[in-house]
């Protein structure tokens, strides 16, 4: 069975007054662990201003505000086609999805691997009370063990190491379709 994960790069969190910057999608074969990236473009949305040049996305990855400026404009056709043929989730899918529900696209929604995982990493809540959700690497480390990994904020790049994260789930029994 193929799924899709998906990872979006914004200006901000408010899904009408911010911008969506990337879309990553990557195919995920539960079967077999495979993943491919399915989608991968820069987005320069009708909105996008100076005012967002100074966006945390822009100082905290390589991406870039010419790059943007240099983009096309969101395709909403093209990313509806693809999310028509998968069943899809997002790490946090509540924020990448609002974005894409905010611009009239429509999805098949499998669960959050973010939350699936807050019961399974047990990341204690500062206030002493439950567990947080688990931040990418979080979950990343709890899983992999692999202390060097460094999340790149990209979308395409995001998604392949976020299905690594949901292909693992879904072996141990707890991400189900």
């Amino acid at each position: 069975m193929k799924i899709a994960v998906l990872d979006i790069e914004t200006t901000g969190f408010n899904p009408y007054r911010d911008c969506i910057l990337e879309i990553g999608i990557v195919e995920l074969c539960l079967d077999t662990g495979n993943k491919k990236i399915i989608y991968n473009k820069t987005i320069k949305e009708e909105h996008y201003s100076e005012s967002h040049k100074g966006a945390w996305i822009f100082s905290n990855s390589d991406l870039s505000h010419e790059t943007i400026l240099d983009s096309s404009p969101l395709n909403k056709n093209e990313i509806q086609e693809i999310l028509d043929n998968y069943q899809v989730t997002a790490y946090n899918k509540k924020f990448d999805f609002s974005f894409l529900k905010a611009r009239g696209l429509s999805i098949n929604e499998l669960p959050c691997p973010m939350l699936i995982a807050t019961s399974i990493c047990k990341l204690p809540k500062r206030n002493g009370y439950g567990y947080k959700w688990p931040k990418v690497p979080e979950a990343h480390y709890y899983l992999f063990k692999d202390e060097t990994y460094v999340e790149s904020h990209r979308g395409a790049e995001d998604a392949m190491d976020e299905a690594s994260i949901v292909y693992e789930l879904y072996k141990l029994g707890k991400f189900n379709i």
